[in-house]
Protein backbone atom coordinates (compact mmCIF):
# COMPACT_ATOMS: atom_id res chain seq x y z
CA UNK A 1 0.00 0.00 0.00
CA UNK A 2 1.57 3.42 -0.91
CA UNK A 3 2.30 5.92 1.42
CA UNK A 4 -0.09 9.11 2.14
CA UNK A 5 0.71 12.09 1.42
CA UNK A 6 -0.89 15.45 2.69
CA UNK A 7 -1.45 18.15 -0.24
CA UNK A 8 -0.92 21.90 1.08
CA UNK A 9 -1.89 25.02 -0.87
CA UNK A 10 -2.66 28.37 -0.02
CA UNK A 11 -5.88 30.18 0.31
CA UNK A 12 -4.54 33.09 -2.34
CA UNK A 13 -3.11 36.44 -1.61
CA UNK A 14 1.18 35.81 -1.86
CA UNK A 15 3.46 39.12 -1.39
CA UNK A 16 4.09 40.84 -4.57
CA UNK A 17 7.34 41.45 -6.34
CA UNK A 18 8.41 44.83 -6.00
CA UNK A 19 8.25 45.20 -9.63
CA UNK A 20 4.90 44.48 -10.11
CA UNK A 21 3.88 47.09 -7.25
CA UNK A 22 5.59 49.65 -8.75
CA UNK A 23 4.59 48.88 -12.16
CA UNK A 24 0.95 49.03 -10.60
CA UNK A 25 1.60 51.84 -9.23
CA UNK A 26 2.27 53.72 -12.59
CA UNK A 27 -0.75 52.25 -14.27
CA UNK A 28 -3.06 54.69 -15.68
CA UNK A 29 -6.44 55.04 -14.24
CA UNK A 30 -9.89 55.17 -16.37
CA UNK A 31 -12.58 57.58 -16.34
CA UNK A 32 -14.44 55.75 -14.35
CA UNK A 33 -11.97 56.49 -11.45
CA UNK A 34 -11.58 52.96 -10.02
CA UNK A 35 -10.35 50.88 -13.47
CA UNK A 36 -6.38 50.39 -14.38
CA UNK A 37 -5.71 50.59 -17.78
CA UNK A 38 -3.18 47.29 -18.02
CA UNK A 39 -0.60 47.91 -20.91
CA UNK A 40 0.85 45.09 -23.02
CA UNK A 41 4.23 45.72 -20.98
CA UNK A 42 2.73 45.22 -17.75
CA UNK A 43 0.71 42.05 -18.93
CA UNK A 44 4.32 40.43 -19.51
CA UNK A 45 5.62 41.44 -16.55
CA UNK A 46 2.58 39.89 -14.07
CA UNK A 47 3.54 36.42 -16.49
CA UNK A 48 6.90 36.88 -15.66
CA UNK A 49 6.07 37.44 -11.90
CA UNK A 50 3.62 34.54 -11.27
CA UNK A 51 6.01 32.21 -13.17
CA UNK A 52 7.92 32.85 -10.32
CA UNK A 53 5.62 32.71 -7.51
CA UNK A 54 4.42 29.21 -9.04
CA UNK A 55 8.30 27.91 -8.46
CA UNK A 56 8.70 29.87 -5.43
CA UNK A 57 5.26 27.94 -3.61
CA UNK A 58 6.66 24.62 -5.32
CA UNK A 59 10.59 25.09 -3.83
CA UNK A 60 8.49 26.13 -0.08
CA UNK A 61 5.98 22.80 -0.64
CA UNK A 62 3.02 24.11 -1.81
CA UNK A 63 1.47 21.16 -3.58
CA UNK A 64 -1.38 23.41 -5.27
CA UNK A 65 -0.71 26.53 -6.34
CA UNK A 66 -2.36 29.76 -6.93
CA UNK A 67 -1.13 33.23 -8.54
CA UNK A 68 -1.27 34.68 -5.63
CA UNK A 69 -3.73 37.26 -6.72
CA UNK A 70 -0.76 38.89 -8.35
CA UNK A 71 -3.73 39.67 -11.71
CA UNK A 72 -5.93 41.67 -9.33
CA UNK A 73 -4.39 44.99 -9.35
CA UNK A 74 -5.83 47.81 -7.71
CA UNK A 75 -5.39 51.48 -7.92
CA UNK A 76 -3.75 53.61 -5.22
CA UNK A 77 -6.83 55.27 -3.97
CA UNK A 78 -8.80 51.96 -3.15
CA UNK A 79 -5.37 50.07 -1.61
CA UNK A 80 -7.60 47.95 0.23
CA UNK A 81 -8.73 44.32 -0.39
CA UNK A 82 -7.71 43.76 -3.71
CA UNK A 83 -9.28 40.15 -3.62
CA UNK A 84 -12.85 42.37 -3.13
CA UNK A 85 -12.14 45.68 -5.27
CA UNK A 86 -10.72 43.70 -8.30
CA UNK A 87 -14.25 42.89 -9.28
CA UNK A 88 -15.12 46.43 -9.72
CA UNK A 89 -12.81 46.75 -12.25
CA UNK A 90 -14.57 44.00 -14.28
CA UNK A 91 -18.32 44.56 -13.67
CA UNK A 92 -20.05 47.34 -15.68
CA UNK A 93 -22.85 48.99 -13.83
CA UNK A 94 -21.01 50.66 -11.37
CA UNK A 95 -20.08 54.07 -10.45
CA UNK A 96 -18.13 56.25 -8.02
CA UNK A 97 -20.66 58.30 -5.81
CA UNK A 98 -20.01 61.83 -5.96
CA UNK A 99 -17.93 62.73 -2.83
CA UNK A 100 -20.53 65.10 -1.87
CA UNK A 101 -23.40 62.11 -1.89
CA UNK A 102 -24.60 61.28 1.39
CA UNK A 103 -23.38 57.82 2.04
CA UNK A 104 -25.83 55.24 1.17
CA UNK A 105 -28.50 53.91 3.76
CA UNK A 106 -27.76 50.89 6.04
CA UNK A 107 -29.04 47.78 3.78
CA UNK A 108 -30.92 46.08 5.16
CA UNK A 109 -31.87 42.24 4.60
CA UNK A 110 -35.60 40.87 4.72
CA UNK A 111 -35.26 37.52 6.80
CA UNK A 112 -34.77 39.41 10.58
CA UNK A 113 -34.41 43.06 9.22
CA UNK A 114 -30.80 42.61 9.71
CA UNK A 115 -29.11 45.87 9.48
CA UNK A 116 -25.35 45.88 7.58
CA UNK A 117 -23.73 49.26 9.17
CA UNK A 118 -20.60 51.11 7.81
CA UNK A 119 -17.09 49.44 8.24
CA UNK A 120 -15.75 51.64 11.44
CA UNK A 121 -18.72 50.76 13.18
CA UNK A 122 -18.15 47.23 13.48
CA UNK A 123 -19.01 46.15 16.89
CA UNK A 124 -15.21 44.97 17.71
CA UNK A 125 -13.84 48.13 15.81
CA UNK A 126 -16.04 50.24 18.32
CA UNK A 127 -15.02 47.93 21.48
CA UNK A 128 -11.72 48.17 20.94
CA UNK A 129 -11.57 51.80 19.46
CA UNK A 130 -8.20 53.11 21.24
CA UNK A 131 -6.14 50.40 19.67
CA UNK A 132 -8.03 50.40 16.30
CA UNK A 133 -7.87 54.36 15.51
CA UNK A 134 -4.08 54.82 17.08
CA UNK A 135 -1.60 54.50 14.41
CA UNK A 136 0.98 53.30 16.89
CA UNK A 137 -0.98 50.35 17.78
CA UNK A 138 -0.06 48.18 15.08
CA UNK A 139 -3.84 47.01 14.04
CA UNK A 140 -5.97 48.60 10.98
CA UNK A 141 -7.12 52.03 11.56
CA UNK A 142 -8.80 54.86 9.48
CA UNK A 143 -11.65 55.07 7.08
CA UNK A 144 -12.59 52.91 4.78
CA UNK A 145 -12.11 54.06 0.74
CA UNK A 146 -14.52 55.27 -1.44
CA UNK A 147 -16.17 52.71 -3.17
CA UNK A 148 -18.40 52.76 -6.75
CA UNK A 149 -22.17 51.70 -6.20
CA UNK A 150 -24.82 49.80 -8.17
CA UNK A 151 -25.95 52.34 -10.52
CA UNK A 152 -27.70 50.26 -13.67
CA UNK A 153 -28.08 46.65 -14.55
CA UNK A 154 -24.43 44.77 -13.85
CA UNK A 155 -23.03 43.19 -15.96
CA UNK A 156 -19.23 41.31 -16.73
CA UNK A 157 -16.32 43.02 -18.07
CA UNK A 158 -13.64 40.99 -17.07
CA UNK A 159 -12.78 38.60 -19.84
CA UNK A 160 -9.73 39.83 -21.12
CA UNK A 161 -8.61 40.51 -17.07
CA UNK A 162 -9.12 36.23 -16.51
CA UNK A 163 -8.33 35.44 -19.51
CA UNK A 164 -4.82 36.93 -18.75
CA UNK A 165 -5.11 35.74 -14.91
CA UNK A 166 -5.55 32.02 -16.18
CA UNK A 167 -3.00 32.56 -19.25
CA UNK A 168 -0.66 33.73 -16.55
CA UNK A 169 -1.45 31.14 -13.72
CA UNK A 170 -1.08 28.07 -16.79
CA UNK A 171 1.94 29.25 -18.18
CA UNK A 172 3.72 29.19 -14.62
CA UNK A 173 2.54 25.54 -14.22
CA UNK A 174 3.41 24.28 -17.10
CA UNK A 175 7.24 25.92 -16.86
CA UNK A 176 6.99 24.08 -13.17
CA UNK A 177 5.68 20.48 -14.51
CA UNK A 178 2.11 21.07 -12.77
CA UNK A 179 -0.89 20.08 -14.58
CA UNK A 180 -3.16 22.45 -12.58
CA UNK A 181 -3.88 25.16 -9.89
CA UNK A 182 -6.09 27.49 -8.37
CA UNK A 183 -7.84 31.29 -9.11
CA UNK A 184 -9.63 33.00 -6.46
CA UNK A 185 -12.83 34.91 -7.29
CA UNK A 186 -15.29 37.26 -5.62
CA UNK A 187 -18.39 35.33 -3.93
CA UNK A 188 -21.87 37.02 -4.78
CA UNK A 189 -22.71 37.90 -1.25
CA UNK A 190 -19.05 39.72 -0.83
CA UNK A 191 -19.49 41.58 -3.94
CA UNK A 192 -22.75 43.39 -3.27
CA UNK A 193 -21.39 44.85 -0.12
CA UNK A 194 -21.01 48.21 -1.94
CA UNK A 195 -23.73 50.69 -2.26
CA UNK A 196 -26.93 50.26 -4.44
CA UNK A 197 -29.06 53.05 -6.09
CA UNK A 198 -30.03 50.76 -8.54
CA UNK A 199 -31.87 47.10 -7.01
CA UNK A 200 -34.94 47.99 -5.11
CA UNK A 201 -33.65 45.04 -2.87
CA UNK A 202 -30.54 43.29 -1.10
CA UNK A 203 -31.34 40.14 -2.59
CA UNK A 204 -31.95 41.47 -5.86
CA UNK A 205 -28.77 43.15 -6.04
CA UNK A 206 -26.52 39.89 -4.64
CA UNK A 207 -28.47 37.83 -7.33
CA UNK A 208 -27.19 39.97 -10.21
CA UNK A 209 -23.68 39.78 -8.44
CA UNK A 210 -24.58 36.01 -8.85
CA UNK A 211 -24.93 36.26 -12.74
CA UNK A 212 -22.22 38.67 -13.30
CA UNK A 213 -19.47 36.73 -11.57
CA UNK A 214 -20.75 32.88 -12.70
CA UNK A 215 -19.04 34.26 -15.89
CA UNK A 216 -15.53 34.54 -14.19
CA UNK A 217 -15.93 31.04 -12.35
CA UNK A 218 -16.96 29.44 -15.49
CA UNK A 219 -13.99 30.80 -17.40
CA UNK A 220 -11.71 29.52 -14.75
CA UNK A 221 -13.04 26.17 -14.48
CA UNK A 222 -13.69 25.75 -17.99
CA UNK A 223 -9.64 26.53 -18.13
CA UNK A 224 -9.09 23.08 -16.10
CA UNK A 225 -8.41 25.33 -13.17
CA UNK A 226 -9.60 25.36 -9.35
CA UNK A 227 -12.33 28.32 -8.68
CA UNK A 228 -11.53 29.90 -5.45
CA UNK A 229 -14.68 31.75 -3.97
CA UNK A 230 -13.97 34.20 -1.11
CA UNK A 231 -16.58 34.97 0.88
CA UNK A 232 -15.57 35.93 4.40
CA UNK A 233 -19.33 38.06 4.43
CA UNK A 234 -20.58 34.82 5.66
CA UNK A 235 -18.64 34.74 9.14
CA UNK A 236 -18.10 38.67 9.24
CA UNK A 237 -20.90 40.25 8.37
CA UNK A 238 -22.26 39.12 12.27
CA UNK A 239 -19.88 42.15 13.31
CA UNK A 240 -21.27 44.48 11.41
CA UNK A 241 -24.65 44.55 11.98
CA UNK A 242 -25.69 46.73 14.78
CA UNK A 243 -27.46 45.67 17.37
CA UNK A 244 -26.23 42.14 17.33
CA UNK A 245 -29.11 40.09 15.80
CA UNK A 246 -29.92 37.04 17.23
CA UNK A 247 -28.37 33.53 15.89
CA UNK A 248 -31.92 32.58 13.69
CA UNK A 249 -32.13 35.72 12.02
CA UNK A 250 -28.81 35.74 10.96
CA UNK A 251 -28.69 32.26 9.47
CA UNK A 252 -31.78 33.63 7.54
CA UNK A 253 -29.50 36.40 6.55
CA UNK A 254 -26.68 33.94 5.63
CA UNK A 255 -29.13 31.37 3.47
CA UNK A 256 -29.81 34.28 0.90
CA UNK A 257 -25.96 34.29 0.07
CA UNK A 258 -25.56 30.68 0.08
CA UNK A 259 -28.54 29.94 -2.05
CA UNK A 260 -26.77 33.00 -4.31
CA UNK A 261 -23.49 31.09 -4.19
CA UNK A 262 -25.07 27.25 -5.66
CA UNK A 263 -26.84 29.46 -8.21
CA UNK A 264 -24.23 30.97 -9.26
CA UNK A 265 -22.02 27.81 -9.91
CA UNK A 266 -25.11 25.47 -10.74
CA UNK A 267 -23.45 22.77 -13.26
CA UNK A 268 -19.75 23.59 -12.79
CA UNK A 269 -17.68 20.59 -11.88
CA UNK A 270 -18.06 20.19 -8.15
CA UNK A 271 -14.82 19.13 -7.74
CA UNK A 272 -13.30 22.50 -9.05
CA UNK A 273 -15.15 24.78 -6.83
CA UNK A 274 -13.69 25.59 -3.15
CA UNK A 275 -15.05 28.13 -0.86
CA UNK A 276 -13.27 30.21 1.56
CA UNK A 277 -14.62 31.38 4.53
CA UNK A 278 -12.83 33.96 6.73
CA UNK A 279 -13.59 36.61 9.44
CA UNK A 280 -11.48 39.35 7.91
CA UNK A 281 -8.24 38.94 7.91
CA UNK A 282 -7.43 42.59 9.81
CA UNK A 283 -5.44 42.91 12.65
CA UNK A 284 -7.09 43.33 15.50
CA UNK A 285 -8.84 41.82 18.97
CA UNK A 286 -12.02 40.23 17.37
CA UNK A 287 -13.74 39.50 20.17
CA UNK A 288 -17.15 39.44 17.91
CA UNK A 289 -16.57 37.49 15.99
CA UNK A 290 -19.09 34.68 15.66
CA UNK A 291 -18.40 30.74 16.60
CA UNK A 292 -18.13 28.76 13.67
CA UNK A 293 -20.85 25.92 15.44
CA UNK A 294 -23.70 28.68 14.96
CA UNK A 295 -22.85 28.54 10.16
CA UNK A 296 -20.63 25.36 9.55
CA UNK A 297 -24.06 23.66 8.50
CA UNK A 298 -24.70 26.21 6.71
CA UNK A 299 -21.65 26.49 4.66
CA UNK A 300 -21.44 22.83 4.04
CA UNK A 301 -24.83 23.47 1.80
CA UNK A 302 -22.69 25.06 -0.62
CA UNK A 303 -21.96 22.39 -3.47
CA UNK A 304 -18.31 22.82 -3.53
CA UNK A 305 -15.79 19.99 -2.98
CA UNK A 306 -13.33 22.25 -0.29
CA UNK A 307 -13.95 23.99 2.19
CA UNK A 308 -10.57 26.44 3.37
CA UNK A 309 -11.19 27.77 6.41
CA UNK A 310 -9.36 30.18 9.51
CA UNK A 311 -7.87 27.23 12.05
CA UNK A 312 -4.33 28.22 13.20
CA UNK A 313 -5.30 31.81 14.91
CA UNK A 314 -5.56 32.05 18.33
CA UNK A 315 -9.41 33.29 18.13
CA UNK A 316 -10.41 30.07 16.12
CA UNK A 317 -7.98 27.41 16.55
CA UNK A 318 -10.37 25.76 19.25
CA UNK A 319 -12.55 25.28 16.80
CA UNK A 320 -11.55 22.08 15.17
CA UNK A 321 -13.32 20.11 16.90
CA UNK A 322 -16.85 21.63 15.23
CA UNK A 323 -15.75 19.55 11.90
CA UNK A 324 -16.93 16.13 14.25
CA UNK A 325 -20.10 16.91 14.51
CA UNK A 326 -20.48 18.02 10.86
CA UNK A 327 -22.03 15.87 7.94
CA UNK A 328 -20.02 16.39 4.50
CA UNK A 329 -21.04 15.81 1.43
CA UNK A 330 -19.29 12.38 -0.03
CA UNK A 331 -15.86 13.72 -0.98
CA UNK A 332 -15.54 17.17 0.63
CA UNK A 333 -12.14 18.26 1.46
CA UNK A 334 -11.65 20.46 4.72
CA UNK A 335 -8.51 22.89 4.23
CA UNK A 336 -8.13 24.35 7.31
CA UNK A 337 -5.63 26.97 8.07
CA UNK A 338 -2.58 25.37 9.62
CA UNK A 339 -0.09 28.81 9.62
CA UNK A 340 -1.61 32.05 10.00
CA UNK A 341 -1.59 35.86 8.68
CA UNK A 342 -2.33 37.00 12.38
CA UNK A 343 1.02 36.36 13.40
CA UNK A 344 4.53 37.61 12.82
CA UNK A 345 5.53 34.03 14.57
CA UNK A 346 6.88 31.53 12.45
CA UNK A 347 4.76 28.12 13.48
CA UNK A 348 6.76 25.63 14.18
CA UNK A 349 6.78 22.35 11.97
CA UNK A 350 5.39 20.20 14.33
CA UNK A 351 2.76 22.26 15.38
CA UNK A 352 1.70 22.49 11.82
CA UNK A 353 1.78 18.95 12.07
CA UNK A 354 -0.19 18.00 15.00
CA UNK A 355 -2.86 20.17 13.33
CA UNK A 356 -2.82 18.58 10.09
CA UNK A 357 -3.65 15.55 12.01
CA UNK A 358 -6.33 16.97 14.06
CA UNK A 359 -8.37 16.93 10.98
CA UNK A 360 -7.14 14.12 9.19
CA UNK A 361 -8.42 12.08 12.29
CA UNK A 362 -11.71 13.37 11.79
CA UNK A 363 -12.46 13.39 7.93
CA UNK A 364 -9.41 11.09 6.53
CA UNK A 365 -5.67 11.88 5.92
CA UNK A 366 -6.80 11.81 1.86
CA UNK A 367 -10.05 14.63 2.83
CA UNK A 368 -7.51 17.67 3.86
CA UNK A 369 -5.59 19.93 2.19
CA UNK A 370 -3.25 22.01 4.76
CA UNK A 371 -4.02 25.38 4.18
CA UNK A 372 -2.94 29.44 5.14
CA UNK A 373 -5.14 30.80 7.69
CA UNK A 374 -6.44 33.60 4.88
CA UNK A 375 -4.05 35.61 2.84
CA UNK A 376 -0.71 36.30 3.39
CA UNK A 377 0.13 39.35 1.20
CA UNK A 378 -0.16 42.42 2.26
CA UNK A 379 -0.43 41.10 6.33
CA UNK A 380 3.11 40.12 7.31
CA UNK A 381 5.99 40.85 6.24
CA UNK A 382 7.68 39.10 2.70
CA UNK A 383 9.85 37.36 4.58
CA UNK A 384 7.86 35.54 7.45
CA UNK A 385 5.56 34.71 4.88
CA UNK A 386 7.66 32.48 2.96
CA UNK A 387 8.76 30.98 6.53
CA UNK A 388 5.52 30.45 7.23
CA UNK A 389 4.85 28.27 3.90
CA UNK A 390 8.12 26.50 4.48
CA UNK A 391 6.98 25.34 7.38
CA UNK A 392 3.49 24.62 6.30
CA UNK A 393 5.28 22.37 3.79
CA UNK A 394 7.81 20.46 5.88
CA UNK A 395 4.64 20.21 8.57
CA UNK A 396 2.71 18.55 5.95
CA UNK A 397 5.33 15.80 5.47
CA UNK A 398 5.95 15.56 8.95
CA UNK A 399 1.93 15.14 9.31
CA UNK A 400 2.39 12.34 6.54
CA UNK A 401 5.43 10.26 8.53
CA UNK A 402 2.92 10.28 11.89
CA UNK A 403 0.26 9.36 10.04
CA UNK A 404 2.00 6.81 7.97
CA UNK A 405 3.21 4.98 11.65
Amino acid sequence: MPELTIQTTTSGSLPRSPELVEATKALEIAEDGFTLVQTDEYKELAAEAVAALVKKQVDAGITIVGDGEYGKAMTAAHDFGAWWSYSFQRTAGLALPSKDTPPPAPVRSTPGNIQLTSMTDRRDWVAFAEAYFDPTSGVLFGEPPFWPEAVGPLSYRGQDAIASDIAHLRGGLDAAGLSTGFLTSLAPGSAARIGNSYFASEEEHIWAWADVLREEYKAIVDAGLTVQLDDPSLAESWDQINPEPSVADYRAFLQTRIDAINHAIAGLPREQVRIHLCWGSWHGPHTTDLELRHIVDLVAQIDAAEISFEAGNVRHEHEWKVWRDVELPEGTKLLPGVVSHATNVVEHPDLVADRIVRFAEIVGPENVVASTDCGLGGRIHPQIAWAKLESLGEGARRAAALLNG
